[in-house]
């Protein structure tokens, strides 16, 4: 079984390498689908790419659910820089704001920052992956109202990214998960005693709580 799931994702990287390939070229024709296949070859000989364990289990309903909730972010957002850029006012005050995230596997947390990346008026400028910290730069945070918004967004966007890759009943770690942040990975606090205390999260602060159902 472990052979069959190698062989068909080994199959889907080169599908993928001559799509790309064909796409570069601009044109469909046989040499260019057969001068892509030996390209995705010599790449995944010559240059093959470590594997990225996968911790958790999709669930595709929450997937679905994560996938509307980003485009209704995603249009919220577009329409909110439009209205900035010719609103008569002076430009917004922007910044940059400090997320911790409760995320624990590489993969998803690429896959969130991807996300939040793709959002408008908002862009991941530095990731701490000892600490799960995002430092963010956001277009908009002239008010607290305006802060309090974006805190909301990525708890909420974080919440959905964890019901649908990595609940915690679905949690299995590589071996080498805890072997690279034995002290920090997965824990929220600089000290990971302060993990236990059951004091409200508050963004804003350097050690915080996560709180939440992600079923």
């Amino acid at each position: 079984m472990k052979m069959n799931r190698s062989f068909l994702l080994r199959l889907w990287t080169l599908a993928w390498l001559t799509a790309i390939w064909v796409l570069l070229w601009g044109n469909v024709s046989a040499a260019n689908i057969l001068g892509g296949i030996a390209v995705g070859l010599l790449i995944m000989v010559l240059l093959p790419l470590p594997r990225v364990p996968v911790e958790g289990r999709i669930h595709v309903f929450s997937l679905v659910k994560l996938a509307v909730v980003f485009l209704y972010y995603a249009m919220e957002s577009s329409f909110s820089v439009a209205w900035l850029a010719i609103r008569p006012k002076a430009p917004p005050v922007t910044g940059v704001l400090r997320c911790r995230i409760a995320i624990k596997s590489d993969l998803v947390l690429t896959l969130f920052v991807d996300a939040m990346n793709l959002v408008p008026g908002t862009m991941v400028l530095e990731i701490d992956r000892t600490r799960r910290l995002l430092y963010v730069h956001v277009l908009d945070m002239g008010t607290q109202k305006a802060v309090d918004g974006f805190y909301a967004y990525v708890r909420n966007l974080e919440k959905l990214f964890i019901a649908a890759f990595e609940r915690d009943s679905d949690w299995k770690p590589s071996p080498l998960h805890y072997q690279e942040y034995e002290q920090y990975h997965g824990v929220l606090g600089d000290d990971p005693a302060e993990a236990d205390s059951d004091a409200p999260r508050d963004d804003k602060k350097t050690d915080d709580k996560r709180k939440g159902d992600w079923s």
